[in-house]
């Protein structure tokens, strides 16, 4: 592979299930791809554009990022630009390019994260120049920050849009209470909220408590972030913690949580899933998207191949009573929600 001698798949669009964001005028891919893991420098960048032109060939428009990235922070985003530059400028306009901002970035007071005005544009202005764009469609509040008004915190996304350095903006983590609230506090400054990105798979539920129906009602999407609850929900750790593996690594997935227990709802969910003739990742993406209210789920993928499995849910959705009743018995809360604290406020 070499510059610029990528040429997108004239069929790209064929296979994949687009679907309405809220009640804005725009279309999300079923499943989106999340550069959180796998697109840092520990992993070699024709790994990474390999994974970036599978997805898009693929049907896949939507690439989500956030400023601290990595390893180390901001690595992604720097390495998504050189890759875009190289590979997908041309095509800007049939893309959705997502960054947050809310977690620790840089030394100092005024980049340890949080809903600052200060730390939220100068981070914006940041990411756009790692990724060598002049705006970002979607820009995010990544989590609550209860030191810090809400009013300045959505401000501060308010006057990105206004400054043409977003689309939209959209909110992280928020709890249901705190979603209401900001809902009413962008429309009244006529940005009006698209999307929430929380959490949410067979193994971590809490968005079914109240936060679903206030997105269903204000009209905002979602987009399922961790579907695949760390990679528990996939045959990866079905006979244990094989090495490489994030368990393994302590990326982002404690393997104390792989106690015997979970382990028999995980096995149990991937017997139903080859009755249904899918693998266990496949049914759980599915199952993320079985309610019309979540927009898309957002995956990882580090490798193509991982990356085609995933987007092989697409090919059957639609769940019976039964099924669903089944899967009901084990898709039971693993403490696996690292976002907690930021949804609880």
């Amino acid at each position: 592979m070499h510059f610029d001698d990528y040429q997108a798949a004239p069929k790209r669009y064929d296979s994949m299930t687009y679907r309405r964001c809220g009640t804005s005028g725009l279309d999300l891919p079923a499943i989106s791809l999340g550069l959180w893991h796998n697109f840092g420098d520990d992993v070699p960048l024709e790994r990474q554009r390999a994974i970036l032109r599978r997805a898009f060939d693929l049907g896949v428009t939507h690439f989500d990022l956030a400023n601290n990235y990595g390893p180390p922070y901001g690595s992604a985003e720097r390495n998504f630009g050189t890759i875009f530059a190289q590979d997908f400028k041309r095509y800007r306009d049939e893309l959705i390019i997502s960054t947050k901002a809310g977690y620790d970035m840089w030394p100092g007071p005024y980049g340890q994260g949080g809903g600052s005005r200060k730390y939220l544009l100068a981070s914006l202005d940041q990411s756009l120049q790692r990724m060598g764009v002049d705006y970002v469609d979607i820009f995010y509040s990544h989590r609550f920050d209860e030191s810090t008004p809400l009013l300045e915190t959505l401000g501060a996304l308010d006057t990105a849009v206004r400054q043409g350095k977003a689309l939209y903006v959209e909110i992280s983590s928020y709890s249901g209470d705190r979603t209401r609230e900001a809902v009413k506090i962008l429309r009244e400054m006529g940005t009006p909220l698209l999307i929430h990105q929380p959490s949410y798979s067979m193994l971590n539920r809490w968005v079914e408590e109240d936060l679903l129906d206030v997105l269903g009602v204000n009209g905002v999407g979602c987009i399922a972030f961790s579907p695949l609850a760390q990679g528990m929900l996939t045959a990866k750790y079905l006979k244990g913690v094989p090495e490489g593996s994030r368990a393994s690594q302590g990326k982002s997935l404690d393997r104390k949580l792989l106690t015997e227990e979970s382990l028999k709802h995980i096995r149990a969910l991937n017997r139903i899933a080859k009755t249904r003739g899918q693998s266990l990742a496949q049914m759980a993406l599915a199952w993320t998207l079985r309610d019309k209210r979540v927009t898309s789920a957002l995956v990882g993928a580090s490798s193509v191949a991982q990356l085609e499995d995933n987007l092989g849910a697409l090919k059957n959705l639609d769940f019976t009573d039964d099924e669903l009743t089944k899967i009901d018995k084990h898709a039971v809360e693993a403490g696996i929600n690292l976002w907690k604290k930021s949804s609880d406020k």
